[in-house]
């Protein structure tokens, strides 16, 4: 017992002893100028007791890292971008959009339809001082209202003059007392990759926001309508869309129109954005206002370009030109004699390189005058001549013709195969999208039995590929009522082969 009393004893003492010598070490280090580190944080602000701040003596370097004459050529460019941004952000504007979005729902057998409001915002640049916008057709597609923001931050309502679906471009009016400060079209058309560019706009709904990239390259397609656009890395993000694209002389040279991202849920930039040149969006902007739509050509098929594959299927020897994958019914195509499996070598005269350019080459093509089209057919090579056409005129002149004959056997064919189908709105094709969606397919329906769903995108009927969903109509229709009518779907990222049966007259 004794034993252990003295042991604690030791231990006590031995540990006085330590305690002991590291406060005075402590004490020691404070007065010799202790590190920071040892002490709390409290004692490093106070003195000694005082409770008072020590300042700290200190010097900033006064003088740049390098003199104004070694760098004048840079001090010179900042001062031009900042004229520059000075002298475009003013015509450039803030829009701001409210819609409705209708739901079907169906529950215990009752169907309802719920209603909701939408908003969405998006970028556009003034270009009369009338006060006339151009912006995307997808920024103000579906909205029941606009609200458009200047640079001053006045906030004007806005309506809807115009719109062209296929280029995405839409032309609004500002509802305000003018003048407004509008920025010129410059010439897009002598645009080569490596240009200075500058991207403005209102991403994310933060205001106007400027970045300056470079043309990566021209002539790109984002789907079967959009084409011939610039690609830029100068940054877009959701929000910019229908914001110029300006030169370093503050002209605008195209119209920003998308973005490619590899995250579709979340969308942001990743270096690849896409505009739509100034001529192309010019042109479209005279048509409308003189108009009141855009006049376009029309030929009226449906073509790929002319990969290793598709020259070895077709049996051509060469490496340039056009494959027609099909031609639409009753259009200027057809009559010239056209059809599936044809190569299109050249548009008067001029080499066909790729499907982007002989579509743009169409479109810009004067309404109403022939052209010459060099074609290749099963080792054969034939001259064709044919018209284009406006194609608003021709799709009206053909459902006036269809008005004409009897529609009853038509209408209770497509009564009894059940589909509801509209055609891809631009942003759906933006994402890359083709076909004819399926909106709905009717309960007990021949569709509904084929295993047709809501959803699904209609590629082709019976082999022929399908452009609008008044010419898949049209072909199931004619084909239901005597034969059994095949449909090739894609459903996510999954191709269905469908047949459905003739539909039998009762």
């Amino acid at each position: 017992m004794k034993a252990a009393i003295a042991r604690l004893v030791i231990l006590l003492i031995v540990f006085c002893i330590a305690f002991g010598a590291v406060m005075l070490w402590r004490k020691w280090k404070d007065e010799n100028g202790v590190p920071g580190f040892l002490r709390s944080q409290e004692n490093a602000m106070l003195e000694t007791g005082k409770g008072q701040f020590r300042p700290e003596s200190y010097t900033l370097r006064e003088l740049p890292a390098l003199d104004i004459d070694d760098v004048k050529l840079l001090a010179h460019l900042n001062s031009e971008y900042t004229k520059l941004v000075g002298s475009v952000v003013p015509s450039v504007v803030s829009i701001d959009t409210i819609g409705e979005r209708r739901e079907r729902l169906n529950y215990l057998g009752r169907t309802y339809e719920r209603t909701w409001e939408t908003t969405g915002i998006g970028s556009g640049v003034i270009v009369t001082p009338e006060g006339h916008v151009i912006t995307n057709e997808h920024v103000i597609e579906g909205s029941l209202g606009m609200k458009i923001t200047l640079h001053d931050g006045r906030s004007f309502p806005a309506r809807l003059i115009g719109k062209d679906p296929t280029l995405d471009v839409a032309v609004l009016r500002i509802e305000g007392d003018g003048p407004f400060e509008a920025l010129s079209f410059g010439d897009s058309d002598p645009v080569q990759p490596g240009e200075m560019v500058f991207a403005v706009g209102n991403p994310f709904g933060l205001g106007e926001t400027v970045t300056q990239g470079i043309i990566s390259a021209k002539e790109r397609s984002i789907s079967d309508r959009q084409r011939d656009l610039f690609q830029t890395d100068s940054a877009i993000n959701p929000g910019n869309s229908g914001g110029p694209l300006v030169n370093y002389l503050g002209e605008i040279i195209g119209i920003n129109v998308a973005i490619y991202s590899p995250d579709k849920e979340n969308q942001g930039f990743a270096g690849v954005g896409f505009s739509i040149p100034s001529n192309d969006v010019r042109e479209s902007f005279r048509q409308i206002l003189e108009r009141g739509r855009p006049i376009r050509g029309f030929l009226g098929l449906n073509g790929r370009d002319l990969s290793s594959r598709v020259r070895y299927e077709l049996g051509y020897p060469r490496g340039t030109g056009v494959a027609i994958d099909a031609v639409v019914p009753g259009s200027p195509a057809e009559a010239a004699g056209l059809r599936a499996n044809d190569v299109i070598q050249s548009y008067n005269d001029q080499p066909l390189r790729s499907l982007t350019q002989f579509i743009t080459m169409i479109q810009r093509t004067k309404v109403g005058e022939e052209v010459e089209l060099k074609v290749w057919r099963r080792r054969e090579e034939l001259t064709v001549q044919t018209k284009i056409v406006d194609y608003d005129d021709w799709r009206r002149a053909t459902a006036a013709k269809e008005a004409t004959r009897p529609l009853a056997n038509d209408q209770e064919v497509l009564r009894r195969v059940g589909l509801r189908v509209r055609d891809l709105s631009v942003l759906e094709r933006m994402r890359g999208e083709q076909g004819i969606l399926v909106a709905e397919v009717l309960e007990g329906s021949e569709a509904a039995k084929a295993g047709v769903e809501p959803g699904d995108l209609i590629i082709a009927v019976n082999g022929r590929r399908v452009i609008e969903a008044g010419d898949l109509l049209a072909r199931i229709a004619a084909s239901a009522a005597v034969q059994e009518t095949q449909l090739v779907l894609k459903r996510g990222s999954e191709d269905l082969d469908v047949t459905m049966p003739q539909v039998i007259e009762r």
